[in-house]
């Protein structure tokens, strides 16, 4: 029963969007609407709804024109039974009596099993007002309703078999790290009984879960075309410029996680040396570790894996921005986030856990703000109104913004020096050119004498050979099929000064050889 002093709290209450006070009596589809709207509880409050009859709205003041009958407390309680409310609501209709005359108060409480709807249409409060829901409040409502029954994570991915499992991953990576060493060892149970213990299968259907195919899936992205992550490095402060480097995070959770963490430690990071004094350095980053990949972990986390979006993780000259697919979910609100945790997937969760990469406290955001003050990014942005998304933003460091000026000032001075450069190369063009002409013909001089000097020299050196070599030429010209054994004899020489001897010849342009070593010739040259 509501009491006279909490009636009289609620008329005083004139901000509060859990009150309706109307003077009308006869205006059932307004009611109808009214009780919907509580009971569908779109804020989250879970907190009751109170339609408050023969009230002003404006004032709150009791109407003395209002006279609160059995009937009319009749026709409010059939609301609940006539059939224009689906699902059927929890609510109490009763009347009143306060000082300044009796008031009719229908309390309704959250519906759990939301989205509710009158005459097939869903209302919700937005502020003090009522109105007709949109897609992705409708969205919110349907979240709602699951988070209290199976996470979509749980539900079976009736399309997969245990073969679309990797199964080396679950076995060799992730039940060492879920139990002991003696307690795998005494563990007789099959592989699918082992999973479904764990959430990631369903003996009922003989399949895994999504759960099971998001960590473990040899290809997730066949069950669930959003389930990557994608990275972007823009040139420039937004979208519109032009993309450095890009490059797509699929798979399973096991290999994902790992590569994601080695990615953001090797390169977003950028560890750089900061002069503290004059004998000292700090090592400062651009974006801290354990932060970054705290906010990443968080969106692969808490995402909606029913819809065909990707999380987005795009960087930008002066930040990263983390986005996921789907708000805000179950008792987290913009109101209490993020003191307040719920788990769209609840299972993934409780794997990431294992894994190292969650913690499950409700404790990691501050711990990234706190590094991220340490570090001079200042705290990072929440978009919490997005609706069907969420958004983070991580500003670059202030070290790095500092560094960056620094180098733009040096892009800068580097131009005006190009500039004055190009100004005096053009004023030095013609005797350049002039200077270029001259020296080509000069070295196209020198080119042909040294050419000339070439041919000369080794005529003179055809003409006065050694007799050395001269004994070669004459055993060649009287019998060209000679061969490197009828040679040394012919000469009383070993092989080694015979080879120097034709090697010279053959430098000296005066003999070659044609065709083989055993059917070939020697040929004296002109």
């Amino acid at each position: 029963m509501t009491t006279p002093e909490e009636v009289l709290s609620l008329l005083a209450d004139m901000e509060s969007d859990r009150i309706e006070r109307t003077i009308s009596t006869s205006n059932t589809d307004k009611f109808g609407q009214a009780i919907c709207a509580f009971a569908n509880d779109l804020p989250n409050h879970n907190l009751p709804g109170y339609l408050i009859i023969g009230a002003d709205d404006k004032t709150g003041k009791v109407s003395d024109n209002v006279r609160i009958t059995d009937q009319l407390l009749q026709n409010l309680g059939g609301i609940k039974t006539d059939g224009k409310l689906q699902p059927q609501v929890s609510m109490t209709v009763e009347k009143v009596a306060l000082p300044d005359g009796d008031v009719a108060v229908v309390t309704v409480q959250p519906c759990h099993f939301t989205p509710v709807r009158y005459e097939g249409r869903i209302w919700i409060r937005n502020g003090p007002r009522k109105c007709i829901a949109s897609e992705s409040d409708e969205k919110r409502l349907l979240e709602k309703r699951t988070s209290r029954m199976l996470t979509f994570d749980a539900l079976p991915c009736l399309d997969a078999t245990i073969a679309d499992v990797d199964l080396a991953a679950f076995k060799q990576i992730y039940l060492p790290k879920a139990f002991p060493e003696e307690v795998l060892k005494n563990d007789t149970r099959t592989v699918e009984q082992q999973m479904q213990a764990l959430g990631y299968f369903n003996v009922k259907f003989n399949c895994p879960t999504y759960a099971g195919i998001i960590m473990f899936g040899s290809n997730p992205e066949r069950f669930m075309p959003g389930c990557y992550i994608q990275y972007v490095r823009f040139n420039g402060k937004d979208r519109a410029g032009k993309i450095k480097n890009e490059y797509k995070f699929t798979g399973n959770l096991v290999k994902v996680l790992s590569q994601l963490d080695t990615f953001v430690d090797a390169s977003i990071t950028n560890r750089r040396p900061v002069p503290v004094s004059a004998l000292r350095e700090e090592i400062k980053v651009d974006y801290p570790h354990w932060a970054t990949r705290e906010l990443l972990m968080n969106a692969i986390c808490h995402r909606d894996y029913e819809g065909n979006g990707p999380v987005q993780f795009y960087q930008y000259d002066d930040r990263i921005e983390i986005m996921n697919p789907g708000g805000l979910y179950g008792k987290a609100t913009p109101e209490n986030f993020p003191y307040v945790n719920d788990y769209r997937n609840g299972v993934v969760a409780e794997g990431m856990k294992v894994l190292g990469f969650v913690n499950r406290y409700s404790r990691g955001v501050q711990t990234v703000q706190d590094e991220l003050k340490r570090n001079g990014n200042g705290k990072a942005e929440f978009k919490l109104h997005l609706g069907t998304a969420f958004l983070v933003v991580e500003k670059l460091s202030i070290h790095a913004l500092s560094s960056q000026h620094e180098e733009e000032k040096k892009i800068d001075n580097k131009d005006i020096k190009e500039k004055n450069k190009e100004i005096d190369n053009k004023a030095d063009l013609s005797i350049n050119q002039i200077n270029t002409s001259a020296v080509e013909i000069d070295r196209k001089d020198q080119k042909k004498r040294r050419k000339d000097n070439k041919e000369k020299a080794s005529e003179e050196d055809k003409k006065t050979l050694p007799a050395s070599l001269q004994q070669v030429v004459d055993l060649i010209t009287e019998n060209p099929s000679i061969n490197y054994g009828q040679m040394m004899e012919a000469l009383n020489i070993s092989q080694t000064p015979l080879y120097t001897r034709i090697k010279k010849l053959k430098e000296l342009k005066i003999i070659e050889r044609e065709g083989g070593k055993k059917l070939g010739k020697w040929k004296i040259r002109p």
